[in-house]
């Protein structure tokens, strides 16, 4: 486990992302850690790499980046194995040659379990991956070759495999940032009281990404050398009834009208994972409600909306 004391050096990858971003403000209330400073690096340049870590070797890494684009991973299968596969391996090689010992935080996907049977719910660890999607193949395997290396190598490495994340500050391309814009357009008279929508009779098992950085920090505490954790809710949502609820909150009345683009193919049905293992760990537990995310979303898309006014 990562010694208490004086405040421990974290390099994080994958900084500028949607989970970096919450990451880094994160860290303003976690005073027993201390980021190291940001440089610009290429996964797939060893030598920027190795001039990063020349800035000072860190007690612990959180490895975000990757190239997480589902429908660019079957644009251009083989970049996104070169980012997400031989990227981890490079900043694994870079890291042994500065003398690092630490602990190496691996975040991985939840789609990885690809599809799933209603009788294997909740998804538990110890189902079998069955990635259905480059993306995913390239994160299983990545997870293989940081288990492997938790076998020869002196350091301390986990595996996370996060569910469904939303908050502030996300994309639009995901569906609750995608609705919530929406909403807000709606309520300020800017769109029609009607919402494009794909398939929302899914259910899915969504996570406010400040729970998700908190059980990535549970993780770098107690979790177990070569383990993989689920990092979920446990909870299943349906995508419709979200949206009804974000509708009620932004105080607007919609009609949800399916769009046929934003259909996907040989969609999932039901998930909902089981994080009974991530809370064994070190007792984590989900701080923030649906409710209370749902109106951050809205809120961030207020001010985002108001912006381009």
């Amino acid at each position: 486990m990562i010694e208490q004391g004086s405040a421990r050096t974290l390099l994080v990858t994958g900084l500028g992302g949607f989970v970096g971003g919450h990451l880094r403000a994160a860290l303003a209330a976690r005073p027993g850690w201390r980021l190291l400073p940001a440089q610009p690096h290429d996964l797939l340049e060893r030598a920027s790499l190795d001039a990063w870590l020349a800035l000072g070797v860190p007690d612990a890494v959180i490895h975000l980046a990757g190239q997480t684009f589902v429908p660019e991973s079957f644009r251009d299968p083989q970049h996104t194995f070169s980012v997400n596969l031989l990227g981890t391996l490079n900043l694994l090689q870079a890291l042994k040659a500065a003398g690092f010992t630490g602990t190496f935080l691996f975040v991985s996907s939840g789609d990885v379990y690809g599809q799933v049977a209603e009788d294997d719910l909740p998804i538990r660890e110890t189902l079998p991956p069955r990635p259905r999607n480059p993306y995913a193949v390239s994160k299983v395997a990545a997870e293989l070759l940081c288990q492997q290396w938790s076998y020869v190598e002196p350091w301390r490495i986990i595996i996370a495999r996060p569910f469904n994340h939303i908050g502030a500050g996300q994309a639009e391309g995901f569906v609750i940032p995608s609705m919530a814009r929406q909403l807000v357009r709606v309520r300020r008279g800017l769109q029609a009281p009607c919402l494009e929508v794909g398939d929302v009779d899914v259910s899915r098992d969504f996570l406010d990404v400040g729970d998700v950085i908190g059980a990535y920090f549970s993780l770098l505490e107690h979790g177990q050398n070569g383990a993989v954790y689920n990092v979920c809710s446990g909870q299943e949502r349906r995508v419709r009834d979200l949206i009804l609820q974000m509708a009620e909150l932004a105080g607007v009345r919609v009609e949800l009208v399916q769009d046929a683009a934003r259909l996907r193919r040989a969609e999932q049905r039901r998930v909902v994972g089981c994080a009974d293992k991530l809370r064994e760990a070190g007792g984590w537990e989900p701080a923030l409600s649906i409710t209370e995310t749902l109106r951050r979303v809205l809120s961030d898309w207020e001010a985002r909306e108001t912006e381009h006014v």
